[in-house]
């Protein structure tokens, strides 16, 4: 069980260069120890550390040392295999010092191989190499405390022992990083320091870094900034990191977001990228009892990626199990158990099944989706000059493109300010300040889906921040975004200009100019009704926004109003919304007064329709509470004498209703004997 601070969420995923390791457990057998310590060794004299972007020449040095204990390992099997030379139980302590060192060597050149951290290990390469040093001392000195049952097994495994132990002790001083990796870690130096004066740097020295690494094309630079912001959010997520890697992380991301933006004129494949892409290391193997389906959630049968155990042992992927319980079901989809409780408990050993079944296959394993939501708002500020400097650059050469560009440079430029903006407060500050809003707002209306779909996504991701919110409104953006809501060519794009509308609506100076807008409520309420579930989400949020201003009053308010009983009363229709409504006492309460208090017929029907489908949701509680308010029956009464067929209909069914739930509860007293000197009460 994982401590109590820490239940519910992920699991944090292993940082680069740090090594644990599992020592196994005193009463394994020699056998399978023997077996694992193969297959570990296998693993690490596969890389080809040719294409390692750091390191080369000591990841070869590895590798065949990793070749010698392999080969060694495999005679000591061979050996141990018939009666006459059986392994002895002492052999098991040195076999597993061996084991915890091959372990770290295996995880060490992983990481130096690991697609996306190819920057971070060239500009880390000196404490890569000191980590490796220190490892090929700890595989010379297991197998020098070898046994002699082990070590000596046969002839050839005692030769294969000398080399092994001899090329790891000559070996180990001498891992050092490549001349040329000194030579690219200044160059990158260089073109921090031209950010850091707010200086433009030399594209031959930035294109010369890309080439070492392998990340010459756009979706290798897309690939390595990934996998820094990912660094990046999860040291501000853990907190406590030193300054000095969250500098270098930042002016790191800032090079590759500049590299990105300014030294590729196309977003090339990034499928076809990795197919021809050389491969940096074999797959790892993986256990022959791991059988994938195993591994897949019960509920959406796919490989889970956020493995978590609820209250009867059962375990599912985060985010559908998480929208089950929310969605109001309380039992375990396989078992149909109730749930005790809602927590839901990391699965640590599955996602270390899970992550070596996708590294057998060359697949690393993706982040839950979310997960470093909370630590986005600790990067409204840059990390170091260098950070805000590139990135400011990139920033300002978009807006150029955006304003001034080919209609395929501003395709290019609106994907590229979408991708930008998604998770860091401070890049989005600068597309505002750089001024990328209005030509923003100006694709729009551009006759191609995708760059429109760019264009409302940026603006979404914009209107997160207070200043993008200003420059939308300041633009004349909004009456554009109400456009986009329901002519915008493609489903998403109208479902982010819904969201749009909500963040705008948190000033109450923008949700008036908002309601000023005649197509604007009846947008979103037809978007509410008729769209995708996202999109339903977001009119309805974007509407209950609008309802929250005060300033939206007279004839508008009433439209408000009414539209919002309509809605209600069409979520209500559903079991799970009509208990949603009806969980609110204070609402109900507001019906039944809008109910009575309201001029418009229309407003009467949907109020009678969204009481009515609650009663018949919600049962004997529901119908208890409207009982109780005195201003119902009058309201209801009136309905039946002057109100529509279907008004009618649903008033007089709520009436007998709530008749028929007070009689049922006085029967039981009206049957009893009164007792001498009791008062009957008579109900009327």
């Amino acid at each position: 069980m994982p401590p109590p601070g820490e239940r519910g969420q992920p699991p944090r995923r292993r940082r680069m260069l740090a090594l644990p390791a599992v020592c196994p457990c005193e009463d394994i057998a020699p056998a399978p120890l023997l077996a694992s310590l193969l297959s570990l060794a296998a693993d690490a004299a596969g890389v080809q550390a040719g294409a390692l972007p750091a390191l080369r020449g000591a990841a070869r040095e590895a590798v065949r040392i990793a070749g010698l204990l392999h080969a060694f390992l495999d005679a000591v099997r061979g050996a141990a295999s018939g009666d006459a030379h059986p392994l002895p139980d002492e052999a098991v302590l040195g076999l597993s010092e061996l084991h915890v060192a091959l372990q770290k060597l295996r995880l060490l050149l992983a990481d130096c191989a690991r697609k996306g951290a190819r920057l971070w290990v060239l500009m880390n390469a000196e404490a890569a190499a000191s980590e490796l040093r220190v490892v090929m001392g700890s595989v010379a000195t297991a197998v020098d405390a070898l046994p002699d049952g082990a070590a000596a097994a046969s002839a050839e495994a005692r030769e294969l022992a000398g080399l092994a132990s001899a090329h790891a002790w000559r070996a180990a001083p001498r891992l050092r990083p490549d001349p040329e990796d000194a030579r690219a870690a200044r160059g990158v130096r260089s073109v921090l320091a031209r950010f850091a004066g707010g200086a433009t740097p030399d594209a031959e020295d930035a294109q010369h870094v890309l080439d070492r690494v392998g990340a010459a094309t756009w979706s290798g630079c897309a690939e390595e900034a990934a996998f820094l912001e990912a660094e990046l959010l999860e040291r501000l997520e853990t907190g406590g990191e030193d300054d000095n890697d969250l500098v270098l992380i930042g002016g790191l991301l800032a090079f590759l977001v500049y590299c990105r933006v300014v030294l590729f004129d196309r977003i090339d494949d990034p499928s076809k990228a990795v197919a021809t892409a050389p491969a940096t290391r074999p797959p790892a193997r993986c256990a022959a009892w791991i059988n994938p389906e195993a591994l897949q959630c019960p509920i959406t049968l796919e490989l889970m990626t956020d493995p978590v155990t609820v209250a009867t042992g059962q375990t599912y992927d985060r985010a559908p199990i998480k929208k089950w319980i929310k969605s109001g079901c309380r039992t375990c989809p396989v078992t149909g158990e109730r749930l005790r409780s809602a927590e839901l408990v990391p699965n640590v050993a599955a996602r270390g099944i899970i992550e070596q079944l996708l590294l057998s296959r060359g697949i690393p394993l993706q982040e839950p989706s979310g997960k470093h939501r909370f630590a986005v708002d600790k990067t409204a500020t840059p990390f170091g000059a260098a950070a805000a400097g590139g990135v400011r650059l990139a920033a300002a050469f978009l807006v150029a493109r955006l304003s001034r560009g080919t209609p395929e440079q501003q395709k290019k430029a609106s994907y590229e300010a979408r991708k930008l903006s998604k998770r860091n407060v401070f890049y989005r500050a600068c597309l505002v300040e750089a001024g990328a809003v209005p030509w923003l707002l100006h694709l729009l209306s551009s006759g191609d889906a995708s760059v429109q779909d760019n264009a409302v996504a940026g603006l979404l991701n914009l209107s997160k921040h207070p200043a993008g919110r200003r420059a939308l409104v300041e633009s004349g953006g909004l009456g554009l975004i109400v456009d986009a809501v329901s002519v915008a060519a493609r489903v998403e794009a109208r479902q982010n200009a819904a969201a749009v509308l909500f963040y705008l609506s948190s000033n109450p100076e923008y949700c008036e100019e908002i309601s000023r807008i005649p197509e604007a409520i009846p947008t979103l309420v037809h978007l509410a009704r008729g769209g995708a579930y996202r999109g339903r989400k977001n009119a309805l949020v974007s509407l209950y926004g609008l309802l929250q201003c005060a300033d939206a009053h007279g004839r508008r308010r009433d439209d408000l109003a009414l539209d919002a009983v309509a809605l209600l009363a069409r979520i209500a229709e559903q079991p799970g919304g009509a208990r949603a409504v009806a969980a609110s006492s204070e609402l109900v309460t507001r019906l039944v007064d809008f109910l009575g208090e309201s001029a418009s017929r229309s407003a009467k029907e949907h109020c009678a329709s969204l009481l009515a489908s609650l009663g018949r949701h919600g049962g004997d509680r529901v119908l208890a509470l409207l009982g109780k308010l005195p201003g119902l029956m009058p309201a209801l009464y009136a309905l039946i004498a002057d109100g529509t067929p279907q008004a009618v209909k649903k008033a007089r069914w709520l009436v007998n209703e709530i008749h028929r739930h007070y009689e049922q509860r006085q029967a039981p007293a009206a049957a009893r004997a009164p007792a001498p000197g009791d008062h009957r009460v008579i109900r009327v």
